[in-house]
């Protein structure tokens, strides 16, 4: 037997019995191959044990199953804790077993006679009986060469247990979102001299409006800047006045607004500004 401290618990408590004759008669039945088959099941546990006579009888121990609830609370303990989940895995109970299901009220082991039922079809009075008692050390052998034996006892089985904290765990994995990896920015030319949507068409002005070519400027910082004894901001003004009136059929009048308020003078689009050059041989 690999670990024994399972059986330890279960045989500590029966012998708590103070049956001294009984017991040893039991171990002797136990340990002579006496019980010759013993099954266990959700709370029962039954075996056939060879008395001394010859006769063979059927002993039956049972005790409480754990409830749907109870193993539910159960299998989400274990299932958060992934090392309990590995020694499951690995066909251990973890150690600590007893101390998570006393946060439940529940106990692996029945701590009193109180909570085992035990029968015996052998005309004696006394229960537990030789063969009773043969029936609880083989069974304390099978909790030790398997300790999931103990949990299907209480009602749940190794592959069904294992089966339930795979899918706890899977469960609250699939909460937990991975963070897709960012996708670089990939920069293309395509399309890159391709024009853009069509500007739309410009309000129509109103009958007798003349737009002023040079009114961008006024938008304008005064610009410190001269050529000469000229200032470059009138420079620039004549220059697209004049490139206004090339463009336009004849003459007209030049609309300039200041702030809010609107002036308007007539002036021909052939007449320089005062003080403006009026030919390239002006400039110094």
């Amino acid at each position: 037997m690999s670990e024994t401290r399972w059986s330890q618990q279960f045989i500590a408590m029966l012998e708590s019995l103070r049956m001294g004759t009984t017991f040893s008669v039991g171990r002797r039945y136990a340990r002579a191959g006496n019980v010759r088959s013993l099954t266990i099941s959700s709370s029962i546990v039954t075996a056939l044990v060879l008395d001394e006579d010859g006769d063979t009888y059927r002993s039956r121990i049972a005790t409480r199953a754990f409830s749907a609830a109870d193993w539910s609370r159960i299998e989400r303990a274990l299932a958060q804790e992934a090392r309990h989940a590995a020694k499951l895995l690995a066909g251990h109970l973890p150690e600590d077993l007893d101390g998570i299901l006393q946060t439940f009220g529940l106990s692996l082991f029945p701590q009193s006679l109180a909570e085992l039922v035990m029968d015996c079809d052998c005309p004696g009075w006394q229960k537990p009986c030789r063969h009773l008692t043969a029936a609880c050390y083989v069974l304390a052998e099978e909790f030790d060469s398997d300790p999931f034996q103990i949990l299907a006892w209480r009602g749940k089985g190794r592959d069904e247990l294992l089966e339930q904290l795979r899918s706890h765990r899977v469960s609250a994995l699939s909460h937990i979102t991975p963070k897709a990896p960012e996708t670089p920015e990939v920069h293309t030319t395509a399309g890159f001299w391709t024009a853009g949507p069509r500007l739309p068409k410009p309000v129509e002005p109103l009958p007798g409006t003349v737009i002023r070519t040079d009114a961008i400027l006024d938008q304008l910082d005064a610009l410190d800047l001269t050529v000469g004894r000229f200032e470059v901001g009138d420079l620039l003004r004549d220059v697209y006045r004049t490139l206004g009136c090339q463009s336009s059929e004849g003459g007209g009048t030049v609309e300039t607004n200041r702030g809010n308020a609107a002036v308007t003078a007539e002036r021909r689009c052939d007449e320089p500004r005062e003080g403006s050059p009026r030919s390239v041989a002006d400039y110094p």
